[in-house]
């Protein structure tokens, strides 16, 4: 019974932190190993020791990539987007508040590194409070180019990229329709990685785009965005829990000579 208990602890100890790293404990080998390795004491301490050191590094090497760019107090490391039309802009119940204004209302980055070009993460929870348009036109950097993501355009419904080739989200084809509430908080996900644009809102993929070799171009509206904002278009909106993940550069091909 003991022995099946440490090959099950074993089991699922080296599949914790990444399943495509799965070692089957139930083959014959593997079973004689651990039976070495019950017998000595030695070899069972330092079997642990490792397993927790490698599972450790994993979750620190996690951690240090994620970056929480909202305080939930004030507007650190943001400033207010001088569009001459903005609402009110503050910061309520741990929630970034863009005010209904005429036009735009939005915010940039302004901290203390610099936004990151290409592979990286943001994650983030957006409500539309009042209004009936985009409550998240989130614009970031492609290389040195420029997107926005719009959650809610025209009439509250659409979601794109504006603007590929020149086309905004409701002319290209990352346009799509969804219905948004009020006061209802979304979850919203973008991932930049090697020129792949993705996005999710509540974990269902809403664009998936290849950028490479594409002309990139955000609205004159919203210039005032970069390097990376958030503008809301005659709405109330509420932003929470703005996280940023840097993510692995992809492996370069080697030359083969």
């Amino acid at each position: 019974m003991q022995q099946q208990q440490f090959v099950n602890q074993c089991s699922e100890a080296c599949t914790s932190h990444h399943s495509a790293h799965k070692i089957d404990f139930t083959h014959s080998w593997t079973t004689r190993l651990v039976n070495k390795i019950i017998r000595n004491p030695a070899c069972f301490l330092a079997f642990f020791l490792v397993i927790s050191a490698t599972a450790t590094a994993h979750q620190t090497k996690n951690a240090s990539r994620l970056i929480s760019l909202f305080n939930r107090k004030d507007l650190t490391h943001w400033k207010i987007s001088d569009f001459g039309t903005q609402g009110e802009v503050n910061v309520r119940a741990g929630s970034l508040i863009l005010g209904m204004g005429d036009g735009a209302t939005g915010v940039s980055w302004d901290g203390d590194f610099e936004f990151p070009k290409m592979n990286y993460e943001v994650s983030l929870q957006a409500e539309r409070i009042a209004g009936n348009d985009f409550f998240c036109g989130m614009t970031f950097p492609v290389n040195d180019s420029y997107l926005t993501l719009i959650v809610g355009g025209w009439g509250g419904f659409l979601v794109g990229l504006s603007s590929l080739e020149g086309l905004d989200a409701s002319e290209n084809e990352t346009g799509s329709l969804h219905k948004f509430e009020n006061k209802h908080w979304y979850a919203i996900r973008l991932s930049v990685a090697d020129g792949i644009v993705q996005a999710w809102i509540d974990d269902q993929r809403v664009v998936d785009v290849d950028t490479k070799g594409r002309e990139l171009s955000i609205r004159p509206e919203v210039l005032l965005s970069r390097p990376f904002g958030f503008v809301s278009w005659y709405t109330e909106a509420a932003l929470r829990n703005i996280t940023l993940t840097l993510l692995d550069e992809p492996a370069k091909p080697k030359d083969v000579n």
